[in-house]
């Protein structure tokens, strides 16, 4: 009895031990990596940003202009989300919101787009999607020039009973079968524009200041 009593005493210190040096090598690996891992993130989401706003366009690090916007119905967030600021000459020339339509056909579809002060659109991209392969994936730029469509557009030029597909009533082309989509879609950006239009004024002041050596 002893004897099984000692083994599995040994037993669960080995586990102990084990769990401990595996929890320590993985807050590492976290540490080490965690710079690399958030200049990748901050790199691809410039990417989509020049897609949106030229680079031209705005002379501040928008990378670093930001401003945190709390979850929200209108935005289809259930969590915080960074709103990136694009300023020249220290006015601002738009925001870059994210936003998620969750009624895709296969699930959630996460936007990221850039609106002016004027409530125009600069641009639209989707972030993630799982919509079925060769139908509802040409809301991706990489797949088709669908997404396109918002640029410029504005509830203020197109008013709600326009922001639907042509099969609605709405003015928005879509592909044949694949309506649930770009419905999703369109609904999204439109609810993203009525926040914008609600909280304005407190989307283009930044939580933190511009770092010093800005592009100019």
């Amino acid at each position: 009895m002893k004897r099984i009593a000692r083994s599995s005493l040994q037993t669960a210190v080995n586990l102990v031990f084990f769990a401990i040096i595996g929890t320590a090598i993985l807050s590492a690996t976290y540490y080490l990596t965690r710079d690399t891992i958030a200049a990748t993130v901050e790199q691809a989401k410039l990417k989509l940003v020049s897609q949106l706003l030229p680079p031209s366009s705005y002379d501040n690090d928008i990378m670093q202009d930001i401003h945190t916007v709390a979850a929200d119905e209108m935005l289809g967030t259930d969590e915080a989300t960074q709103a990136h600021i694009a300023r020249r000459d220290g006015q601002p020339v738009a925001v870059v919101l994210e936003a998620v339509a969750p009624d895709g056909y296969s699930g959630k579809i996460a936007l990221i787009m850039a609106i002016h002060p004027d409530g125009s659109l600069g641009g639209v991209r989707v972030v993630n999607h799982n919509e079925t392969p060769g139908l509802g994936d040409y809301i991706d730029i990489a797949k088709h020039d669908w997404i396109k469509t918002f640029d410029g557009r504005s509830r203020t030029l197109f008013k709600d009973e326009m922001w639907k597909v042509r099969k609605d009533g709405g003015m928005f082309e879509y592909m044949a079968g694949a309506t649930v989509t770009p419905r999703a879609v369109i609904k999204a950006v439109n609810r993203a524009l009525q926040y914008f239009e609600a909280h304005r004024d407190e989307l283009f002041i930044a939580d933190a200041q511009p770092a010093k050596g800005a592009r100019k």
